[in-house]
């Protein structure tokens, strides 16, 4: 057992410790931390999203975390993984932050995004918590290593929300993701297209909640106007 002489020498080793990041099994060119396989009940999967989560949540705690918004609003999980690790340990599961992978991001960002999902991942692993790996991509140079860190065979979520007018280069990497890591269920985040393939499970996005509620002919319209993006939405989704 290491010894520390001072406050400082403990404080100095902390601080390598979260910049370094280098605790878990790494896979990959980019040494991408693994985020492995679980049995996970798909059908108990409620999302919740992040910035909606607090302490002794009681009434949500059955529900699943996603990431599917801004950045800025859940940086702290890698950032500060330690104090979210507290508010997050109490729900049923948590999908690995959705950090993006914007086609004109420089190249090394859209690596460090991928690095710091699967870290979270396994970080909330390794304390016990089922965790559904988030996959994202670019273009196709992002393939190098956008499906690093997860095992063949394992459940996986992808997000389609505002992805209509995208859906050419988003159907691409899909494609290439059942390729890669054969997943045995996919959760999509919001409507899945006519053309994906796989065992998918769908859930509506926080956003749309609402929308449960619509008859046939109202949820056409909603549908339309969304497609269109005439839809205005008011929350962080």
């Amino acid at each position: 057992m290491r010894f520390f002489s001072s406050e400082y020498e403990k404080e100095k080793a902390q601080h390598k410790k979260e910049l370094v990041r280098n605790e878990f099994k790494v896979v990959g060119k980019y040494n991408i931390p693994l985020i492995k396989k679980q049995n996970i009940d798909v059908d108990k999967i409620k999302p919740i999203s992040f910035v909606d989560t607090k302490k002794e949540d009681e009434q949500n705690k059955h529900k699943t975390v996603h990431f599917f918004t801004h950045d800025w609003l859940f940086d702290k999980v890698y950032e500060r993984a330690d104090e979210s690790f507290e508010r997050l340990k109490q729900y049923y599961a948590l999908f690995s932050p959705d950090f993006s992978l914007f086609i004109d991001m420089p190249l090394a960002l859209q690596i460090n995004s991928v690095f710091k999902n699967r870290w979270c991942g396994a970080y909330w692993q390794s304390l016990g918590l089922r965790v559904i790996p988030t996959i994202a991509w670019g273009d196709e140079r992002s393939f190098e290593f956008c499906f690093d860190g997860v095992e063949e065979g394992s459940i996986v979520a992808v997000c389609t929300y505002y992805r209509e007018h995208d859906k050419a280069a988003f159907m691409h990497g899909y494609n290439k993701m059942l390729e890669v890591i054969k997943p045995s269920a996919i959760i999509c985040y919001d409507k899945p297209f006519e053309e994906m393939r796989g065992n998918i499970k769908y859930i509506l996005p926080t956003t749309y909640e609402w929308t449960k509620n619509l008859n046939w002919q109202e949820k056409a319209k909603f549908e339309y106007d969304k497609q269109n993006r005439n839809v205005i939405v008011y929350d962080t989704d």
